[in-house]
């Protein structure tokens, strides 16, 4: 098991300032979960707490990005992004401002927190806002890529943090062996012929453990990490599907309007297929074991092939 994509964020905060760059971090009380403390113990001057005060918050990363700087918000997802809606759309988007939006604790592996705090719909709030980029990373390596594509890119982005330990896919040591070359495209992790996976965050290595269980039944699944779901790499996707013929989406995420929605959107303007999307089915999440959860909400790899083999 590898590390959670939370455990990079104030890590990368930490090399990027000590390569730097004008990095700020401006938290809500939650700097040891989020590991934004991180920065505060290195550099208190370029830390911000703004108390349990998630409007505040943003307000402040806001105020510091007019003055030149570079600024991450911490918190997590459930407040990060839906108590401080306003203030991202009229204040950060609008304006077109260099803030970095990377809350933790997203989806139902939050685990005991229980459904109040398992943030299900961030990616669908996020991904409408104009000026707005939106990344969910499969694992730590991911993590810190899109962290440093964010501090290194100018404006807005959403950068979808988890709590829960993941499989490591990508780095030297994960499932793949190979580094991001890019964290704006769509990445072909699995070659097949028969249909495509489309999966984000977790659901990756679930999606990966789903094509092997139809590798064994002679279904050849072509698994995609949609790294990006803002703005979405449409030529990759519709170069796998285009030769598949059949699409599964599978996120940790409400299968309303989130990475799921924004793949078929585009498909059904360009090229329709049979799709079934996997993600919790409009409904708040529930109090459990981060495993159990992804079991209970048919997440999990089983659930995917047995999907998966529905458009057959």
């Amino acid at each position: 098991m590898g590390k959670a994509t939370r455990a990079a964020f104030g890590e990368t905060l930490l090399e990027l300032i000590d390569a730097g760059h004008d990095i700020v971090a401006v938290e809500a009380d939650l700097a040891g979960s989020t590991t934004t403390g991180k920065v505060g113990e290195k550099y208190p001057d370029r830390f911000f707490n703004a108390g349990i005060a998630e409007t505040n918050m943003v307000g402040a990363a806001a105020g510091l990005a007019l003055a030149g700087q570079v600024a991450f918000t911490g918190s997590f997802a459930v407040f990060g992004t839906g108590r401080v809606y306003d203030q991202i759309r009229n204040t950060v988007c609008y304006n077109n401002l260099d803030v970095k939006i990377a809350p933790t604790h997203s989806g139902v592996t939050v685990g005991p927190d229980g459904g109040s705090h398992q943030m299900l719909e961030d990616i669908a709030l996020m991904r409408v806002l104009p000026n707005m980029r939106v990344l969910v990373p499969a694992d730590y390596a991911a993590a810190k890529a899109m962290v440093c594509h964010a501090a290194l890119t100018p404006g807005p982005f959403y950068v979808r943090l988890g709590r829960a330990n993941v499989p490591a896919i990508y780095g030297q040591d994960g499932l793949l062996g190979t580094q991001i070359s890019d964290v704006t495209k769509a990445h072909v992790v699995r070659a097949g012929s028969d249909v495509t996976i489309a999966a984000c965050g977790i659901e990756v290595a679930e999606a990966l453990q789903a094509a092997e269980l139809l590798a064994s039944e002679g279904i050849q699944a072509e698994v995609i990490d949609v790294m990006c779901i803002k703005p979405l790499d449409v030529d990759t996707l519709v170069g796998s599907v285009s030769k598949t013929g059949r699409l599964v989406t599978a996120e940790e995420h409400s299968v309303l309007g989130g990475m799921g929605s924004a793949v078929s959107e585009v498909l059904s303007e360009v090229l329709p297929v049979p799709t079934r999307r996997i993600g919790v089915a409009d409904q708040f999440g529930t109090s459990g074991d981060p495993d159990a959860l992804i079991k209970y909400f048919n997440l999990d790899s089983a659930s995917i092939a047995a999907a998966t083999k529905e458009l057959f």
